[in-house]
């Protein structure tokens, strides 16, 4: 139970964790001390819902057709794989824009912000609902909970930790060669999540 836990909890953190729209937006809120815990805690629900949506509705489908299981498994391994890929070559690049998202002081329109990075970004819906789903998937029906409040975890986490945490040191988090070692990181995690999976 517990090594499943973490297994969500590490994939949905590398999934999370590179320096995005969203992840942005979160950073800036925190930069300007506005509507920290609203941001934060919209962010990590939104994720929380689609990832309940990826283990539980994609691994109920894939049971009912097995033979999907293997393909799933490959396109997950190449996905991560690519994932990877691209993380790595934005740290080599290091092309991190400096100017991330307009200022949003009223709530309405924090939350409407929110909404839109959250659920216009097509790569949140190939992370949290194809991707956790299809490596939930692999797992034994009585663990994918654990593995699905290991993945929710890990977003409440993250927007918690850069939503605040940017707030107390914003120079060092948004400082380029901060951005890189996260990419690296990410990039490192991928590939190793891809290789487990392959055995």
């Amino acid at each position: 139970m517990i090594s499943t836990f973490i297994r969500g909890l590490s994939l949905g953190g590398s999934l999370i964790v590179p320096i995005g729209a969203q992840n942005a937006f979160v950073i800036r809120q925190g930069l300007k001390k506005r509507h920290l815990f609203i941001t934060a805690m919209l962010c990590a629900t939104i994720d929380a819902l689609l990832i309940l949506l990826g283990v539980f509705g994609f691994g109920a489908f894939i049971e009912k057709y097995p033979t999907l299981l293997i393909l799933a498994k490959y396109l997950a391994i190449a996905f991560l794989i690519i994932y990877g890929i691209f993380s790595f070559l934005a740290a080599i690049k290091n092309n991190y824009t400096k100017s991330l998202v307009a200022n949003s002081d009223n709530i309405k329109k924090t939350v409407l912000a929110i909404l839109a990075f959250s659920l216009l970004n097509p790569h949140v819906y190939l992370d949290t609902v194809i991707l956790l789903g299809s490596i939930a998937a692999q797992e034994p029906l009585h663990l994918q909970v654990y593995f699905a409040v290991g993945a929710m975890s890990a977003s409440f986490i993250w927007f918690f930790l850069i939503s605040y945490g940017s707030s107390c040191c914003a120079r060092w988090l948004m400082h380029p060669r901060m951005q890189k070692i996260i990419d690296i990181t990410v990039a490192i995690i991928m590939w190793a999540i891809a290789i487990k999976l392959m055995f």
